[in-house]
């Protein structure tokens, strides 16, 4: 009567270190988004447009407004004029990282800075693992920043 106890045990050890390494495994693919975000945003203090470019998978979107530009010849041309110029017009920085437990996709968001450091947007990035095992930008948008502390709720 012990052996299916023994094996139950086993089981329920194996499923929980399983689960426990995909836990792992996610944090260590967010911080890998992370440094990818970082990098990505030392592109534009570096004012390396080419090196801005490797980190945009050929076939993003990245919004303006209401305007999506699409795919990555597009999108590296719409943002020729950021990289004009010796100081560079903003700069970000990932604050939340999060993955899929597929390890394939991610979401990245964050403040964007002007040069005075004072901060003017909130930047939201979707990454995707591609086949070449390279996080890539798919997804971008940004949004106006709010000063929360003064902003009222207001329930609908």
């Amino acid at each position: 009567m012990r052996a299916p106890h023994v094996l139950l045990c086993l089981a329920l050890t194996t499923l929980a270190t399983v689960a426990a390494n995909a836990a792992d495994s996610t944090a260590a693919l967010a911080e890998q988004v992370r440094d990818a975000e970082r990098a990505f945003a030392a592109t534009m203090a570096a004012r390396d447009q080419a090196a801005f470019a490797r980190h945009i998978s050929e076939e993003a979107v990245f919004f303006d407004g209401d305007k999506a530009t699409r795919g990555k010849a597009a999108v590296v041309a719409a943002w020729k004029a950021f990289f004009e110029g010796a100081a560079a017009p903003f700069s970000w920085a990932p604050e939340t990282v999060e993955v899929l437990d597929s390890g394939i996709l991610a979401h990245s968001s964050g403040p964007v800075f002007d040069p005075n450091g004072k901060r003017i947007a909130t930047f939201n990035s979707i990454w995707r693992r591609e086949s070449d095992g390279i996080w890539r930008v798919v997804f971008d948008k940004g949004c106006a920043a709010c000063n929360c502390a003064t902003e009222t709720r207001r329930d609908p």
